[in-house]
């Protein structure tokens, strides 16, 4: 948001200094300038308020795969204990 907002408000400001420079700034150039520098902080703001929805879009994903990872893990013991109990109990009935 900074980088865009700051280029913005520069490129506005230069163009407010380039219109009062040369002489010839009315009052409608300065609005119009103004108009242009809110556009751009507007369009900043909802950038803004974008990659902070995608940021914590991407933590609450971060934090779904975490626990699908635990979840699998468990899952994965649970079995290797399963399949160990499985083998004990063929080689039981085997022996005899």
């Amino acid at each position: 948001m900074s980088r865009t907002f700051t280029r913005a408000v520069g490129v506005t400001a230069a163009l407010l200094a380039l219109g009062l420079t040369a002489g010839c700034a009315t009052s409608s150039d300065v609005e119009a300038v103004r108009k242009l520098a809110q556009e751009a902080k507007d369009s900043a703001d909802r950038a803004n308020r974008a990659a902070t929805e995608a940021n914590a879009a991407a933590a609450d994903a971060k934090s779904e795969a975490a626990a699908a990872r635990q979840a699998a893990e468990a899952a994965r013991a649970s079995s290797e204990r399963t399949g160990e109990k499985v083998e004990r109990a063929f080689k039981k009935a085997v022996q005899k």
